[in-house]
């Protein structure tokens, strides 16, 4: 995982309200990290998540998401429902989240996926109903085919932004070069190193 993406990863983890789960509208957060295990978890320090480590991260995205929905079943019972979040979508935050939920609430659907570039995909939630199918994931299949796969039970949230990632210190440098620099403190050693 980049610099860059160590810094989006952090701000969308705060922005998911972690420094107080339970007493607010989430009841856990859950990070699923494989590479660069140590280092993540130490730059998360603070913040009230559950850090899931995956130590077959490589075989792919789907036994991620699989591992991570375990382990909402497993350490918050009573879950209604699981977003699922990328670490390198710099625009999520928590008016993101508060907003998939109402939808959840105002459409009656079990899925909502963010509608962007042409197609649905993450930040999505996924109602209880839907955690079997996300346990089913393997390799690199994401939870993208099954919101394909169900569409008659999801609801589209319009989240063009959804489409920008930042992948390669590169994209970070865009990124920031057309976006307001406070909100995504990289040190700028790292960005004039690079």
């Amino acid at each position: 995982m980049t610099e860059a993406a160590r810094a989006v990863s952090r701000r969308n983890i705060r922005q998911a309200h972690c420094r107080n789960p339970g007493r607010g509208w989430l009841r856990a957060v859950v990070v699923v990290v494989g590479e660069e295990t140590a280092q993540i978890a130490l730059e998360l320090t603070g913040l009230a998540a559950s850090i899931v480590i995956h130590p077959q991260w490589s075989i792919g995205v789907g036994s991620s998401i699989g591992l991570g929905v375990q382990n909402v079943i497993n350490s918050a019972a009573k879950t209604d429902a699981a977003i699922l979040l990328a670490c390198d979508q710099p625009f999520v935050s928590a008016a993101t989240l508060r907003q998939l939920i109402q939808l959840r609430l105002t459409s009656g659907k079990p899925i909502i996926a963010s509608a962007y570039a042409v197609t649905l995909g993450i930040p999505a939630l996924f109602d209880r109903s839907c955690f079997p199918d996300l346990l089913e994931l393997k390799g690199d299949t994401g939870a993208k085919g099954i919101i394909f796969s169900r569409r008659h039970d999801v609801a589209p949230f319009n989240f063009p932004a959804a489409a920008i990632d930042i992948d390669t210190p590169g994209d970070y440098q865009r990124f920031l070069s057309q976006n307001e620099v406070a909100s995504f403190p990289v040190p700028l050693a790292w960005l004039s190193a690079r």
